[in-house]
C-alpha cells in the first residue's frame, strides 16, 4: 500500500511539474531570443539617423563601435563585415524584415541617405546570443523540479506511513485477539475509515470479553454445584467399615474435588496466560494416580518418561487435565485387562507425550471433534487435549497401530 501511494504521488507530481516547467522552459528560451533580437534591433536603429545626417567617415566609425551590424549604402558601399543577402536587397527597396538564417537571426532595417536613395542596416544575432543564459535557466528549473518531486515524495511517504501504520496496527491487534489477548485494543484515532474499523474492532473485542466472562462464570457455577455431591460421597466413604477402602475412596474423592477446584479457577481466568509447567513432573504425578486404578483393573502399564525438568508452554492445571483426559479415555473405551503405555520425550520444539493402548482403536475418525464420542461419553476428552496442545504451540494426532496411539506435541516453555 505504501509503495502504491508513493507511485501515485510520483506520477501526479511529475505530471504537474511537466505541465508547469515545460511551458516555463519554452518561455525562458523565447524571452532570451526576444531580448537578444531587441538589443540587436536597437543597435541597428541607432545607426539609421546617422545614414542621412553624417558623413561617410563618421558613419564608418559609428559602425565599427557596434558589433554584428553592417550598413549597406545606396551606392553599393558596405560599412562593416557582412555579405549582401536577399533580405538586404529587400531592405534597400524600403522593406524592413527579419528572418532565421544559418547560424542565427538576420535583422534588416531600411534607411534613406541625404538624397533619398534606399539603403539597409543589417544586424546579425548568432545562435549563442539567442540562447545566452537558457541552459543555466533550464538547469535551475530542472533542479527545482527534482526538489519539488522530492518534497512531494516525502509528503506522500508521510501520508502512506500514516495509512500503513494504521492498517498494520489493526492487523497486529487482530493477531493478538486471535491469540487470546482480549485486552488488546486498536487506536480509534487512526485516519479516515481506519479509525472506524478500529472502533468496530474494539467493540467486537469488548463483546467477546463479555461473552467469555459469562461463559467462564457459567462453567464455574456448574463446577461449583458438583462440590455438594462430592461432599456427600466423602461422608459415605468415611462411613465404610474397611479403613483401607475408605481411605482409597476418600483419596479419589479428594482428587476429584481438587479437579473441580482447578476447573473453577481455570474458568475464572481472564485468558491469555498459558503459563509453564514441568511436563516430566506433571505426567509422572498423573500416571502414578491412574496406576492405582490400572492395578485394580488388571491393566499392564508401561511408563517411559524423560528426566526433568522438561518445561512446556502450558499451565500445570491444563497439562494435568490433558493427561487425565488421555488416560481416562483408555479406561473408558478399552476393556479391563487392556495394556497401555505412557511415553514422554524431549524434542527440539518442546516435548512429545504418547499414550498408546492395545484396545480396538477409535471407532470413528471424527473422534477429535468436540462432543463426538464412540462410546456414549461426553466426547470432550480428546477435544480438551487437542485445544490444550494447540494453545501451547503444538498439536495432537491419532495413530492406529494394533490399538489407539495418541501423540501430543507440546511447545517449549
Amino acid at each position: 500500500m505504501r509503495r502504491r501511494v508513493l507511485l501515485l504521488v510520483a506520477a501526479i507530481t511529475t505530471l504537474l511539474l511537466l505541465a508547469f516547467l515545460v511551458p516555463l522552459a519554452v518561455l525562458v528560451r523565447t524571452v532570451a531570443e526576444d531580448r537578444a533580437v531587441a538589443t540587436a534591433t536597437a543597435e541597428a536603429q541607432s545607426l539609421v539617423p546617422l545614414v542621412a545626417t553624417t558623413d561617410r567617415e563618421s558613419l564608418r566609425l559609428a559602425v565599427e563601435q557596434v558589433s554584428g551590424v553592417a550598413v549597406f549604402l545606396p551606392d553599393g558601399t558596405v560599412l562593416g563585415s557582412a555579405d549582401r543577402t536577399p533580405l538586404v536587397e529587400l531592405g534597400s527597396r524600403g522593406v524592413s524584415a527579419s528572418a532565421e538564417v544559418p547560424g542565427g537571426r538576420e535583422i534588416v532595417t531600411a534607411v534613406r541617405d541625404r538624397s533619398g536613395a534606399g539603403g539597409a542596416v543589417r544586424a546579425f544575432v548568432p545562435d549563442a546570443e539567442l540562447t545566452r543564459g537558457v541552459a543555466r535557466s533550464w538547469l535551475i528549473l530542472a533542479a527545482l523540479g527534482v526538489a519539488l518531486l522530492a518534497v512531494g515524495l516525502l509528503l506522500g511517504d508521510r501520508l502512506a506511513r500514516a495509512f500503513v501504520r494504521g492498517a498494520t496496527d489493526l492487523a497486529g491487534v487482530s493477531e493478538r485477539l486471535a491469540r487470546g489477548e482480549l485486552q488488546a485494543r486498536a487506536d480509534p484515532a487512526a485516519p479516515g475509515e481506519l479509525g472506524s474499523v478500529a472502533r468496530a474492532l474494539n467493540g467486537l473485542a469488548a463483546r467477546i470479553s463479555e461473552l467469555l466472562h459469562e461463559e467462564r462464570e457459567s462453567v464455574a457455577d456448574v463446577a461449583h454445584r458438583v462440590r455438594t455431591p462430592l461432599t456427600a460421597l466423602r461422608l459415605e466413604a468415611e462411613s465404610l467399615g474397611d479403613p483401607a477402602e475408605a481411605a482409597r475412596i476418600g483419596a479419589a474423592v479428594d482428587e476429584v474435588a481438587r479437579a473441580v477446584t482447578g476447573a473453577i479457577a481455570q474458568a475464572r481466568q481472564r485468558g491469555g496466560d498459558t503459563g509453564n509447567a514441568d511436563a516430566a513432573a506433571v505426567v509422572a504425578e498423573r500416571v502414578a494416580f491412574w496406576a492405582v486404578l490400572a492395578e485394580d483393573t488388571d491393566r499392564p502399564v508401561t511408563v517411559d518418561l524423560a528426566p526433568g525438568p522438561l518445561p512446556v508452554a502450558i499451565g500445570r492445571t491444563d497439562l494435568a487435565a490433558l493427561v487425565d483426559a488421555l488416560l481416562g479415555n483408555v479406561f473408558a473405551h478399552t476393556p479391563d485387562g487392556t495394556a497401555f503405555a505412557v511415553r514422554l520425550r524431549a524434542t527440539g520444539a518442546g516435548a512429545e507425550l504418547e499414550v498408546a493402548d492395545a484396545g480396538p482403536g477409535p471407532p470413528d475418525a471424527k473422534v477429535l471433534g468436540r462432543g463426538v464420542s464412540g462410546a456414549g461419553s461426553t466426547g470432550l476428552g480428546l477435544d480438551i487435549a487437542r485445544r490444550s496442545a494447540e494453545r501451547s504451540g503444538g498439536g495432537l494426532r491419532l495413530e492406529s497401530a494394533g490399538g489407539l496411539r495418541v501423540v501430543v506435541e507440546l511447545g517449549r516453555g
